[in-house]
């Protein structure tokens, strides 16, 4: 019997369970995954927004503002990389100048601030890669990029150091309230028992409110395609570039990541399923908004494409409530652009706003916010690598030639919480595989990796899972 489940192992669902854990609760993660951060927290743009988007007064405003002001503590305590780098929408047009005027009332009255409107001279002095048709542009100095599943893993990994239990492989199904608890039940007939639940499920919240018996959240999703750029593109911009916002979403932009890459994307396409296949049209339509953006894109060192289905409220806003049929289940749904950079802020308000109305909470004296940073290696001096090889030979084995990163490194991540446990996993948690070959070298030698500390056969792994198997067996 737990004190709570957490449902949905991405970014909002980690962060409330690392903020629970501050607590004396014995509390759960259920993911319906073999992995956590497998939907939209693994594949988005990586943005700490400075707030001056969301409307006023909604939950988004609120959270925004509270979270962008969180997050390079956050980072901090999690060995995160955050970068402040700041933001630009830019204007490209007299309509477009017209707009920015509004983002920026919009952004004083939810208290962004350091932000301002610059002409053309000043923007292409900043930007000079910035297209030639820029007029001005909303400065926002308070903007920033981080890297969303690395911050997700952290997140969950500090939860369960500090207590939390993780559930993967659990789909839940069905729900039953017994007196004080729920009886939580998966696809594959596994029960987990608590007296509160906490559906952060993303794009599955809705069915999952139903299976508690509320029919009140709806859920739609957004698909987003990306293009990557190789990380010898870095400082092609220095700070996240905007169009101005339409009512699907912020609109393409070109970005800078963490990792020296640069990011361009997403487009936005209403869908009812969870394909995150990308296509030809959606690939050329983010070539064709960045070109007129900016010059010289250099496309020509694209190295991957991927998607991802952001889920949206149909009120428009966050919901972070408890459910008025089911007393006992919080629904933390909808959690669409800017969830990312609101989540430190969303996981504290509803552990002390909403949870503590329902339970008695105990600060847990034990608490250690603090995790080692997954990718310390590489930013070592030559002197203290060279101490860590002496003492682990294993971090003086170089497995993915792209990101440079060990041995050591991998069978880290195949051994902390959350640990991984399949190809994507690893990825995940190192950049091995998310160089320019794209793990075309060195994936034998992570499924090497796998099979031999995991001690599973090299046919039953996966890259992502299910029926993802990299291997089907021996040729000879």
């Amino acid at each position: 019997m737990f004190d709570i489940a957490v449902i949905g192992g991405g970014i909002i669902g980690g962060s409330i369970l690392r903020e629970l854990t501050k607590y004396s609760l014995s509390v759960c993660l259920l993911e319906k995954e073999n992995d956590v951060c497998m939907g939209q927290s693994k594949a988005n743009s990586g943005i700490v927004h400075a707030g001056f988007d969301a409307k006023p007064y909604t939950l988004k405003a609120k959270f925004n503002i509270l979270g962008n002001k969180m997050m390079k503590k956050y980072a901090r305590e999690l060995g995160v990389k955050y970068y402040n780098n700041g933001s630009l929408v830019v204007a490209y047009n007299e309509e477009e100048q017209l707009a920015l005027k509004d983002l920026y009332n919009r952004g004083i009255s939810n208290g962004v601030k350091k932000l301002k409107i610059i002409n053309e001279k000043k923007l292409k002095k900043l930007e000079p890669n910035i297209s030639d048709t820029a007029k001005s542009a909303l400065l926002a100095k308070t903007g920033g990029i981080i890297c969303p599943y690395e911050l997700t893993i952290a997140c969950i990994g500090n939860a369960m150091d500090n207590g939390a239990k993780l559930f993967t492989n659990f789909e839940v199904v069905s729900a039953k309230k017994n007196n004080d608890h729920f009886d939580i039940i998966s696809k594959d007939n596994q029960n987990v028992q608590a007296k509160i639940v906490i559906n952060a499920c993303g794009l599955g919240s809705e069915k999952v409110a139903n299976c508690f018996g509320d029919t009140s959240i709806e859920i739609g999703g957004r698909k987003g395609e990306y293009i990557l750029l190789d990380n010898k593109c870095n400082g092609y911009f220095k700070k996240t570039i905007f169009k101005t916002p339409t009512a699907k979403g912020k609109g393409i932009l070109i970005s800078p990541t963490v990792d020296n890459n640069i990011i361009l994307g997403p487009t936005a396409e209403e869908t009812d399923t969870d394909d995150t296949s990308t296509t030809i049209d959606g690939l050329n339509l983010i070539k064709l908004n960045v070109n007129m953006m900016a010059k010289n894109v250099p496309l020509n060192n694209c190295i991957t494409s991927f998607s991802g289905i952001r889920a949206y409220s149909k009120t428009h806003d966050f919901i972070i409530k408890e459910s008025e049929s089911v007393k006992g289940l919080i629904n933390v749904c909808g959690i669409e652009s800017p969830g990312l950079t609101s989540s430190p802020a969303i996981a504290k308000y509803v552990v002390s706003e909403i949870v503590s109305k329902l339970l008695v909470l105990e600060k847990n004296k034990s608490f250690n916010p603090k995790r080692k940073p997954d990718y310390f290696f590489k930013r070592l001096s030559i002197k203290q690598k060279n101490k860590i090889i002496k003492d682990n030979p294993s971090y003086g084995k170089i497995v993915c030639r792209c990101e440079q990163i060990t041995e050591g490194e991998i069978l880290r991540a195949l051994r902390e919480n959350p640990k991984a446990c399949d190809v994507d996993g690893i990825k995940r948690r190192t950049r091995a595989g998310m160089g320019r070959c794209q793990g075309g070298f060195c994936s034998p030698s992570v499924v090497d990796l796998i099979s031999k500390e995991l001690n599973i056969p090299l046919e039953e792994i996966t890259k992502k899972g299910k029926d993802s198997k990299i291997l089907i067996g021996k040729e000879k």
